[in-house]
């Protein structure tokens, strides 16, 4: 089967079968066509639990497929690729994270959502990169502990200073790789585009950005904008993606290293699969459901 025939297959059998299919947008762009809903991790999980299909294929990596099951725990929920999983949100362990605990039993645990649901049962309030911001400044806590990036957790502290950060030194391996030097060698390259990048990059970099926020926030902003040249400092789709959608408009990688091989794993024959019944369904235990989705709702409730 070409592209389109399978398209065409998996189209007619999520019908068929009452399954809602979601796509992150670091997704290629043959995924992205044939999802009922796209965009970031937790927006998506959002949709899943409004959206009246039974079944919930994550065309993302294993802790979206997780978060998507915290927020609709009737569901069936299935991730399209069983090895698309996430560095970040693998590199802290729910031990490790007990230990920081006890030697700051004053902070509060802030996770980014990029997060197991196992690390999850240990914190006190979840984030996403667009309200880690607006989170933090509304929590009464002085003390935090943010994990696991400690590029989004510089960033906000940076802009918090009232208050007193500890940070985990863990993050994205793709976006953490960005230098000050690829930045100028952007600009250098392309003049009059804005650069547009995701507070997981390092410091140096966000600080040469003239808007920083998270992949639906780069999008919209590059949408609205009057500007017409954009260098996009996050996954390469999103460059392709905002082709697509801005067909006036020119957009330009920050590097062409920014490319996440999880988000690239699953495929059309992975979907297929899935709808045919031989797909990964996320299974949670009940302890792990009640405290994890504790973290989300406090989020809920602060932001």
């Amino acid at each position: 089967m070409n592209i389109r025939e399978l398209q065409d297959e998996i189209i007619r059998l999520k019908k068929e079968k009452d399954f809602c299919i979601l796509a992150h947008v670091y997704e290629n762009r043959e995924i992205v066509e044939i999802a009922d809903y796209i965009g970031d991790s937790f927006g998506l999980s959002q949709q899943a639990a409004k959206a009246p299909q039974k079944n919930v294929i994550m065309c993302g990596v294993r802790f979206m497929a997780e978060t998507v099951k915290l927020l609709s725990p009737e569901k069936h929920v299935y991730l399209s690729n069983s090895e698309a999983g996430c560095p970040m949100a693998e590199q802290l362990s729910v031990e490790k994270l007990r230990e920081m605990k006890k030697q700051l039993p004053d902070h509060k645990v802030v996770a980014y959502i990029n997060t197991t649901s196992e690390l999850k049962t240990e914190c006190d309030v979840c984030v996403t990169s667009a309200s880690a911001l607006d989170i933090l400044r509304k929590m009464d806590d002085d003390k935090i502990l943010f994990i696991p990036d400690i590029n989004l957790g510089s960033y906000v502290k940076s802009r918090l200073p009232e208050k007193q950060f500890e940070l985990y030194k863990g993050g994205c391996p793709v976006h953490a790789m960005m230098t000050r030097e690829d930045v100028e060698k952007a600009k250098a390259a392309h003049p009059d585009a804005l650069f547009l990048v995701h507070p997981e990059c390092p410091a140096e970099v966000t600080a040469m950005a003239d808007y920083v926020g998270s992949t639906t926030g780069i999008m919209n902003f590059a949408k609205n904008s009057d500007a017409k040249e954009f260098i996009i400092g996050t996954e390469n789709s999103i460059v392709a993606m905002l082709q697509y959608d801005c067909p006036g408009k020119k957009f330009y990688p920050l590097s062409k290293k920014l490319i996440c091989s999880d988000m690239k794993a699953t495929t059309l024959p992975d979907i297929l699969a899935c709808l045919n019944g031989e797909g990964e369904e996320i299974f949670l235990s009940d302890d792990v459901m009640q405290k994890a989705k504790g973290c989300i709702d406090e989020m809920l409730r602060l932001g």
